[in-house]
């Protein structure tokens, strides 16, 4: 039987590389496979659908998917996650010190859909009582103008989101004083690390706030995940399954190179001291895919999109994934 030729799109990762470099086959496919950004992944996905199988934002998917508008179904393989205490870049001379000083203030965030942006309102809001609607939200590139969402939003009265001027960026604005505060995956340009210049993050000491973050919630932070077009899944049932199992394949194999400490596979000296840290923090497995393993992120980030105006419904994370990834297979 011929194999069912796929197109690939995610970012080239660790985790994904042995099926972009042939070491993980795809059961029953031949795949073309394109590494590129999860900009561009995420928005030649939800814009054109040029990819049978794609990375995207999860926080956008949930968007999506809560009206019916996204002819493709996820499976729970997450190929981005991370804590996000460290996205929130504020003004020194803005008065901003703690999370509940942002109330009342606009705030910049590339596009408000972004999981980063979900995660960081839905942790200002359960942990220090700071909700969407407290805050101004203005939309746009962080560095390049003219950066605008892949979906028209339809925010609830109570929610402030605009767009900035066309011809302005966030880290420009941040710069010149005209926004208080930003938040943003990448650090914008005008921040200094060595903590010259007028712009600093909320939390200096980020790995501590996010540390004391997950030993208090328990939460992993999810950013993307897969999805795969609806009609293929349709036609051919098993896909949904041989892309899951490629994938942990794939993971798996990146993780446990981590643990290789002969020669170590990270261009970094205290890899081992770092891992066995990480996990002694995180548990076992320090990347977990699956739906069960991680039901509470899921459950958290369909109420975010709900409370923060995104979905029009709170979904059952059980509505994000092809049924037959949602159970694992046991021996």
């Amino acid at each position: 039987m011929a194999k069912l030729p796929i197109t690939i799109a995610t970012g080239d990762y660790d985790r994904v590389r042995p099926i972009i470099d042939g070491r993980v086959a795809v059961e029953g496919c031949e795949t073309a496979y394109f590494p590129i950004s999860i900009e561009e992944s995420s928005y030649r996905t939800f814009t054109n659908h040029e990819f049978d199988v794609a990375e995207v934002s999860l926080s956008s998917y949930i968007f999506a998917r809560s009206r019916g508008e996204f002819p493709y179904i996820a499976i729970p393989v997450f190929t981005s996650r991370m804590f996000r205490h460290s996205a929130i870049y504020v003004r020194a001379d803005a008065g901003i010190d703690r999370p509940q000083d942002l109330k009342g203030k606009s705030v910049g965030v590339p596009v408000y859909a972004m999981t980063a942006g979900l995660w960081v309102r839905g942790m200002l809001a359960d942990e220090y009582g700071v909700r969407a609607s407290d805050i101004r939200w203005r939309t746009g590139g962080l560095e390049n103008p003219g950066r605008y969402g892949a979906f028209k939003l339809d925010m609830p009265a109570e929610i402030s989101v605009e767009p900035i001027g066309g011809d302005q960026s966030l880290s420009q604005m941040l710069s010149a004083g005209d926004l208080p505060a930003v938040i943003s995956a990448r650090g914008p340009s005008c921040y200094d690390p060595a903590g010259n210049g007028p712009v600093r993050r909320l939390f200096p000491d980020y790995r501590a706030a996010e540390e004391a973050y997950f030993r208090t919630t328990g939460l992993y932070p999810i950013m993307h995940t897969l999805v795969v077009r609806e009609s293929l899944t349709a036609e051919h049932k098993w896909v949904a399954q041989s892309l899951y199992k490629a994938f942990l394949a794939a993971k798996n194999i990146a993780v446990s190179a981590l643990d290789d400490f002969t020669a170590p596979h990270v261009s970094t000296p205290w890899i081992a001291a770092e891992v066995e840290a990480t996990r002694a923090l995180l548990g076992p497995d320090l990347w977990p895919y699956g739906f069960e393993d991680n039901l509470k992120e899921l459950s958290a980030m369909v109420r975010y999109s709900h409370d923060q105006g995104l979905a029009i419904r709170e979904l059952d994370p059980a509505e994000l994934f092809h049924p037959t990834t949602r159970e694992r297979a046991r021996v």
